[in-house]
């Protein structure tokens, strides 16, 4: 068999399938001439026959292999009596050595069948939630505490789904077939596969035991435990974190069946399922289904979850804003304290809204408090700004003055509002989320090869093939230098607010830029010594209306209405709370301000930005309620509130 090939993919392996018949380790295709005749080489071409004295059958001597699986400290505890079986002491990964001559003729049993699947999709579960924690703490500097707390969780959610049990594999069949309505018609098993277990419908128990482990302890809750190990060791890790990190490779998920096969050897005639259709996953999860499924898992196994890390979490979201953390955090802890909102804890409800927007939301009624953004501060802005543009055009004596005067009026419009609104407008455009395998194109083929496409071979062994991809990659990384010095030439300038791009020569555009840059309000016009220079003067050209349409634009495609900036303000008119109304759909109407300050936040969250508004007005009427209790309870007197000498006058 040696010199034999498969004749669909060509390969030179072959496995032994128990009928009589062998099959491509590769492809699993039947090999149509090759039959297992039950007799043995020596008798067969022998010429004395096997009943001759002088005829000696030669024996080998078999050396016991090296064991391939490496069992964790958690192993021994899923290891059962009914994992095993009594005659061979098979575990369901394959046989260390004959028991007995021609052992690989031995029928496999139903309890064998059911016993590998089972131990082998547990571990594999196992294993990958292994994987991940090491990649947790070796790769984002996570505490190893989860490591201690990862057993536990995992070993009460084996207990608390019963499949350890003994009549866990009769009910899975049982339930197969009682999902067919009216008389069921018994059918005999046909191919390769007559000789496993079949229910009453001739389906392939193996292929239903699997379903059902799939469906109680599905891939994704490997995740989800990483996930919630990192949220009882009070680690600021978000479901974002968890799901970016798995998209970009760096967290074994969707390339994880490769050490799986290494840690558990391959698939054994007890358990025919590959290892890639058993642990490789065919989607990822989403944010707010990983964050309840997580919550789930807690609840099953009775685990009595803390909030979350709100000091970390609320500190990275300034960092990552570019605010004054030693300002803002203080006050920020503050009201959490105060208010403890619910929605602060993971709740296996899919339809409530997630708990990062709950912390991003305290973040944003405080900045409001702290700045006063209450309606007409972004507007100050462009006015502000543009009279000190125009200031730098007078000459010297003046332009002292006007940058004092200018100063002064913006100190009383609270200078520190107007900087936080400009470094969260100029902020929105670079908090875009980008992927490491987006980088450049060395990158995404690196990706496509790990984690894509990983462990698919080519179906003919061709070397030629190879030799090619080799050339064409060391074509790509020779022209790849010279590619990027070309890309450096050209330079880029601003105006009013649109980047362009042009040669080292000159200021250059296509038509359609030209029309663009007309139809977005630019009123200035450009001299040929002003395409010389790369400048174009746009001070005086509209700034603050093209700015504000803008703004309006953006507010409509989110279904928000603005609001102009309030005037004649009064001082009891403080905190002001939004509301929202039904026209169809939801319309939402706001200040400028709030709203640069909202579709930020929400872009850091990861959330849209009705989302993040409707966690703002969630959290504003708690604290309007806690309010409003204690004004109850302040103004509220007891019976026996006054002392004898009072009562007595």
């Amino acid at each position: 068999m040696t010199d034999k090939r498969c004749e669909v993919c060509g390969h030179e392996s072959f496995d032994d399938g128990g009928d009589g018949f062998f099959y491509c380790s590769r492809c699993g295709s039947q090999v149509n001439d090759i039959i297992d005749t039950g007799v043995d080489e020596d008798d067969l071409f022998n010429p004395e026959g096997m009943y001759s004295a002088s005829q000696r059958r030669k024996y080998t001597k078999v050396s016991q292999p090296e064991p391939q699986v490496k069992l964790s400290q958690h192993s021994e505890n899923l290891k059962t009596e009914d994992d095993y079986d009594e005659h061979n002491g098979d575990d369901g990964v394959g046989p260390a050595e004959p028991s007995d001559f021609g052992s690989s003729q031995i029928s496999l049993t139903y309890r064998d069948y059911y016993s590998a699947i089972r131990l082998r999709y547990v571990m594999g579960v196992q294993v990958m939630i292994q994987l991940q924690c090491k990649a947790l703490v070796e790769k984002f500097n996570v505490s190893p505490l989860i490591f201690g707390l990862v057993g536990p969780i995992w070993l009460r959610l084996l207990a608390h789904e019963k499949i350890m049990n003994d009549e866990w594999a009769d009910n899975v069949i049982h339930e197969s077939e009682s999902q067919t309505q009216g008389e069921i018609e018994l059918s005999q098993p046909t191919g390769s596969n007559k000789t496993e277990p079949h229910n009453l419908l001739g389906k392939r128990a193996v292929t239903i035991w699997h379903k059902s482990l799939s469906s109680m302890i599905p891939l994704p809750c490997s995740l989800a435990i990483s996930f919630l190990v990192c949220h009882v060791a009070r680690e600021a890790i978000l479901p974002t974190d968890i799901l970016k990190w798995t998209l970009e490779g760096k967290l074994p998920y969707f390339s994880a069946f490769l050490e799986i096969e290494k840690q558990l050897g391959p698939r054994s005639r007890s358990c025919p399922i590959s290892t890639s259709r058993m642990f490789r996953p065919i989607k990822t999860i989403t944010l707010q289904k990983l964050e309840s499924l997580a919550a789930s898992i807690a609840r099953k196994i009775g685990l009595e979850l803390p909030s979350v890390n709100f000091h970390a979490i609320a500190s990275r979201y300034l960092k990552h804003l570019s605010l004054p953390v030693e300002k803002i955090l203080p006050q920020a802890c503050q009201v959490y304290e105060w208010s403890m909102p619910p929605e602060l804890y993971l709740s296996d409800n899919k339809l409530r809204l997630p708990s990062r927007v709950c912390v991003m939301s305290i973040l944003i009624v405080t900045m409001r408090i702290l700045y006063d953004l209450n309606g007409g501060k972004w507007e100050l802005i462009s006015s502000r700004f543009n009279n000190l543009a125009s200031a730098d055009e007078d000459d010297s004596a003046s332009h002292g003055s006007d940058l004092h005067d200018s100063t002064s009026d913006m100190n009383k419009y609270n200078y520190d509002a107007l900087k936080l609104l400009k470094i969260l407008e100029e902020k929105y455009n670079e908090l875009s989320d980008t992927y490491d395998f987006s980088k450049d194109l060395q990158s995404y083929l690196l990706y496509c090869k790990d984690v894509v496409f990983a462990g698919l071979e080519p179906a003919y062994d061709d070397h030629e093939e190879e030799r090619i991809i080799e050339d064409l990659w060391g074509f790509y990384q020779s022209h790849k230098a010279g590619k990027a010095s070309e890309d450096g030439k050209t330079d880029s300038h601003t105006c009013n607010g649109f980047h362009h791009s042009g040669s080292s020569h000159g200021y250059s555009s296509t038509p359609k830029e030209s029309e663009n840059f007309r139809d977005s309000g630019c009123k200035c016009k450009m001299s040929k010594d002003d395409a010389d220079s790369n400048t174009v003067n746009c001070s005086q050209c509209g700034l603050e209306e093209t700015a504000l349409r803008q703004l309006k634009e953006d507010m409509k495609e989110n279904r928000f209405v603005y609001i102009p900036p309030r005037k004649n303000v009064k001082k009891k008119d403080g905190y002001i709370r939004y509301a929202r109304k039904r026209d169809g759909a939801f319309l939402y109407a706001v200040h400028a301000d709030y709203y640069i300050l909202l579709r930020s936040c929400a872009k850091v969250a990861q959330v849209d930005v009705r989302t993040m508004h409707v966690g703002v007005l969630t959290f504003e009427r708690r604290l309007e309620m806690l309010e409003r209790r204690i004004d109850f309870c302040l103004c509220k007197r007891l019976p026996d509130d006054f002392c004898e000498f009072c009562r007595n006058e």
